[in-house]
């Protein structure tokens, strides 16, 4: 098909373009631009629905306090709709704490018990919980009684009104205390006056037990310390997350040393250490969200892949995997635009941003599921963007045989891969790349689809270089920020050399067409 049969079918009539370029727009049209009522993904969303509460109670020689403290456990009054179940990890304790625990288990079926090989920490306890829960909400519990389950309803409140992903209690604000330890509430606010300064946070108690989750955002977060260094780890991986995060007061009944209290000097200096580990640690999710959170970091890379896919685009554009709209930002300045998502975490990061704007449109399309693809017929998409998103799925043919049948006729769509099989790399296997392209294999599996194929061009070659020492001479594991930063910082002198230099390129982007 000619070129210019092509630009008529894929650009339409155009929308306002508010992008620096057309700023001549007459006001009469910019007004009724802004005065539009947002799309009706852009309104306020029911909150999430939730059914059982996972407490997590890590246990070890607490025989004298595991009964009463489970007992009010049981009794504290959850929000209505709400269950509970009680994971219970022993961990190696020496006195009779198990015998407890299996008399509680056989007394209430809510009860789970599980019992670790040796004392291996809270941490570690923890981390076995996390595997056991069956809950969409979990909360951490301490079995000594200095924390009070009464607290549970309002722990819960921000998260069941959808304004918050985590909870952590405050012993510190609004609320009487028991008076204990000085030089306790000293190291206590130190090391929170540590944590916020590196995580750009204002918590009032790093230290508290009482840390409540939305049990998907805590699986996925991959939490490594055994003892109590799992407190600031918690912490700096809640803020690296950017997950929304409240703190509400609670009570708190401290024990002596003599009461059985277990905690040292030790274990906040070792706090220190941790506060600063993983502050700058780039295991704080997954590898593909880490690599998605340092590209955020790099502004001058993506305009550059928006600048390379721009001229193929049309007005009313739907983007694939948008992740947190490092590219949805400059496809919404000339365009209506669908951005899509299969995280809730992301599509809800994207609401905040750009859900009020009358041309921008945010909905949940989960690339595996054949009715989510409704959603493109009823945005009448004319082009469909996917950046580094189809080497993520292993029945990579499936989607585009849905994305054919989804689209209307005369609709683009823009894929841009990874590229060359011989640069697969562990790097590639950790963000979950299920292949590098050749040349001719996507290609080969549009046509198949029934897409016609209008050209192919490779993008970032001398980031080939930069690939292949890092991932396959190195055998690194994840992009870090500071690496993307120098990237952004030379990325003028790299869209240079992709003029001239005479390579292929780490990438290689495919545009097709469905027949009008």
């Amino acid at each position: 098909m000619a070129q210019s049969a092509i630009d008529n079918e894929t650009h339409p009539n155009p929308v306002i373009d508010l992008s620096v370029q057309s700023r001549d727009t007459s006001t009469g049209e910019l007004d009724r631009f802004l005065s539009a009522p947002p799309m009706a993904e852009a309104t306020a969303r029911s909150p999430r629905k939730f059914t059982k509460l996972s407490i997590l109670v890590a246990v070890y020689n607490e025989e004298v306090t595991l009964w009463p403290c489970i007992k009010a456990v049981l009794a504290a009054t959850l929000p209505p709709g709400i269950d509970r179940e009680i994971i219970l990890v022993d961990d190696g304790s020496t006195d009779r704490s198990w015998e407890v625990a299996q008399r509680l288990a056989k007394a209430h079926p809510q009860v789970r018990i599980f019992q670790q090989p040796a004392n291996c920490g809270k941490g570690a306890a923890i981390q076995r919980a996390i595997k056991e829960m069956t809950g969409d909400l979990a909360i951490f519990q301490d079995a000594d009684l200095e924390y009070s389950p009464s607290d549970y309803g309002r722990l819960l409140k921000p998260i069941l009104e959808g304004k918050a992903e985590v909870v952590f209690g405050s012993r510190f604000i609004g609320e009487e205390r028991k008076v204990l330890y000085f030089w306790h509430t000293v190291g206590n606010k130190l090391l929170s006056l540590l944590a916020n300064m590196l995580n750009n946070t204002n918590l009032t108690d790093l230290e508290t037990c009482y840390k409540v989750f939305v049990a998907d955002v805590l699986r996925g977060i991959p939490l490594k310390s055994n003892r109590f260094g799992i407190e600031p780890e918690v912490a700096a991986k809640v803020a690296r997350n950017k997950l929304r995060l409240y703190e509400i007061p609670v009570n708190y009944n401290g024990r002596t040393y003599e009461d059985g209290k277990k905690i040292s000097w030790r274990d906040g200096f070792a706090a220190l250490w941790f506060i600063v580990k993983y502050r700058f640690s780039s295991n704080y999710a997954d590898a593909g969200k880490v690599a998605l959170d340092a590209l955020e970091g790099a502004p001058r890379f993506n305009r550059w892949m928006y600048d390379t896919i721009r001229k193929h685009l049309g007005t009313r554009i739907a983007e694939l995997g948008a992740g947190r709209g490092n590219l949805s930002k400059f496809l919404k300045q000339g365009a209506n635009v669908l951005v899509t998502d299969n995280r809730e975490s992301y599509l809800q990061e994207l609401r905040e941003k750009w859900g009020h704007l009358p041309n921008v449109r945010v909905a949940r399309l989960d690339l595996l599921n054949a009715s989510d693809y409704e959603i493109l017929s009823d945005f009448k998409v004319d082009t469909v963007v996917c950046l580094n998103v189809l080497e993520h799925i292993e029945d990579d043919i499936s989607v585009l045989q849905r994305l054919y049948r989804a689209v209307p006729p005369g609709c683009r769509v823009v894929f841009l891969v990874p590229f060359n099989p011989k640069l697969y790399s562990r790097f590639d296997r950790e963000i979950g790349h299920f292949r590098r392209y050749s040349r001719a294999e996507l290609e080969e599996k549009m046509r198949a689809a029934g897409l016609n194929v209008e050209c192919q061009f490779y993008f970032n070659k001398a980031g080939v270089i930069a690939w292949w020492i890092g991932n396959t001479l190195f055998k690194q594991r994840s992009i870090t920020s500071w690496q993307l930063k120098i990237y952004n910082l030379l990325t003028p002198v790299f869209r240079a050399m992709d003029y001239c230099l005479p390579m292929q390129g780490l990438s290689t982007v495919v545009v097709a067409s469905k027949a009008a």
